[in-house]
């Protein structure tokens, strides 16, 4: 087993992560950037490091501080979470070479289907069908138009490499192409450091489903069934359920079968998943996600597996998988993402200090969440403050849960994305279980802001940029390797309610 597990993230992802170590017996390092010493991840860990950097949003991404902070606090595994390293190879590989396990697939996996050319090139070998398009870069506008004639417009331009829906424009006519070619191009050097495009045929209204898997390395992988994706705006999940609803049951198992398919061709070790997108009784490759997911809980809710656990006794060489026929899918699970954004502002991230965070308990409720109340949402970060999973015996059932616990869930300080949800949720189409991913785009029926709550909402993020609080007193910084304990706030985790079991 591991001895001591750093987790290079921050937010309720390293919380995640820390408490399924803490259940292993693993001790934890936790790190933290300038100007985040307030941050809540702090309070559950073994030991917390500053790490080495002059800007706080790149702190996270810098591979020599997270390794340096590895080697000072003795650690001898480090966990990425989601974002940030967690799809990067070059770290992967780096902290390999250190003589450290790395908590996810290997660099050599993560390089094969981090390129998503490569990655479609791969599944139509392996016989996964892939959506029209190209399984090359197209290097300029002339070429993509090429390409734009042979599959037929409309197109999606997409970024070869990264994903959360940066780098992808769509292009509905040949006028079009060259302007939406250097937005996709400047935005994925941006995001990603390089601006490589292929092209795909853009389906109408399709379904985003995706497959979670796991994999032991060894050429063995199952799957933990499937996660409705498809409430999302700009590419960015709002709202994931599983099992998807009113999914053909053959088309179920095709679509599960191919994801294992793709998870046995890469060879895949630890949690990942599997991306489709579902048009009539067809579905086809759109990507693999080669790492934990922000929505994992929903399958771990109706499977009952732990996927960290997994994630981390994988590393450690000392698990192995269930076979498949043991895997059965219970009930139905709910997840909605609470971000501190408001809906009517197009989703407008809005930073600023939480004021009072209260979240919704009882049975069938979990709330993994990286902020509390007195908390600062930062500008330099991603806007997801919580999520609120439910799961019951049925769709139905855990709908009527959902739409409790949101009543419950109490946020001030910050516009959040909970009364987006208590709206969605009684929209027809998803009442029904028939949305796509362009239901969000269609809604229109949200309230327009006033003048002054625009006000208020350009107030607070001029304020946030500007201010930050003392650090408490009780608040100890933890560099070059002192140790001890983090006091910040009384501690709220998820809750579980014996939906695992041991693995």
């Amino acid at each position: 087993m591991l001895t001591r597990l750093l987790i290079a993230n921050r937010g309720e992802i390293a919380l995640r992560v820390m408490r399924a170590a803490r259940e292993l017996g693993i001790p934890t390092v936790g790190v933290y950037a300038p100007g985040d010493e307030r941050s809540l991840h702090l309070q559950h860990c073994d030991q917390a490091l500053r790490l080495d950097s002059r800007e706080p949003a790149s702190a996270y991404l810098s591979a020599d501080a997270i390794l340096a902070a590895a080697a000072s606090g003795g650690a001898d595994a480090i966990h990425p979470g989601y974002g940030f390293l967690s799809e990067n190879p070059a770290f992967a590989r780096r902290v390999e070479q250190a003589g450290l396990a790395f908590v996810g697939p290997r660099p050599e996996t993560m390089q094969a289907f981090g390129v998503k050319t490569n990655a479609r090139a791969m599944m139509e070998e392996a016989g996964v069908p892939t959506v029209p398009g190209t399984t090359r870069p197209v290097n300029s506008p002339e070429a993509a138009r090429s390409e734009a004639e042979r599959v037929g417009y409309p197109v999606l331009l997409k970024a070869s490499y990264g994903g959360g829906g940066r780098g992808i424009r769509a292009v509905a006519s040949e006028r079009e192409m060259a302007a939406a070619f250097e937005t996709a191009s400047r935005e994925a050097v941006a995001a990603f450091g390089n601006g490589e495009l292929y092209l795909e045929k853009l389906l109408e209204r399709p379904r985003h489903i995706e497959v979670q898997i796991l994999g032991d390395g060894k050429g063995a992988a199952v799957h933990l069934y499937e996660r409705d994706c498809s409430m999302q705006r700009r590419h960015q999940k709002l709202i994931e359920e599983s099992p998807a609803p009113n999914l053909d049951s053959e088309l179920r198992v095709r679509l599960l079968a191919d994801a294992v398919r793709a998870a046995r061709a890469g060879n895949y070790r630890s949690a990942g998943t599997v991306e489709f997108l579902v048009a009539g009784d067809r579905h086809f490759f759109l990507e693999v996600n080669a790492r934990l997911q922000v929505e994992h809980p929903v399958s771990e809710a109706v499977t009952g597996i732990d996927l960290v656990r997994a994630q981390l006794r994988l590393a450690a060489g000392d698990f192995a998988l269930p076979a498949q026929g043991d895997i059965a899918a219970k009930g139905h699970a709910i997840e909605c993402r609470i971000n501190a954004e408001d809906a009517r502002l197009n989703f407008l991230p809005c930073p600023g200090w939480i004021n009072r965070f209260v979240p919704p308990t009882g049975p069938g409720v979990r709330v993994d969440a990286g902020v509390a109340a007195g908390g600062e949402v930062s500008q330099d970060y991603d806007s997801l403050l919580a999520k609120l999973i439910v799961h019951a015996e049925n769709r139905g059932a855990a709908i009527l849960r959902l739409r409790r616990a949101l009543g419950e869930f109490v946020i001030t300080g910050v516009p959040t994305t909970i009364p987006f949800h208590r709206f969605a949720i009684e929209s027809a189409g998803f009442s029904a279980g028939n949305y796509s991913i362009s239901t969000v785009a269609e809604f229109g029926a949200l309230p327009e802001p006033s003048a002054s709550e625009l006000r208020a909402v350009a107030l607070a993020a001029v304020v946030a940029r500007a201010l930050r609080p003392p650090t408490r007193a009780a608040v100890r910084s933890f560099e070059n390797g002192e140790r001890g304990k983090v006091s910040l706030r009384p501690p709220f985790g998820p809750q579980r309610g014996g939906w695992f079991h041991e693995l």
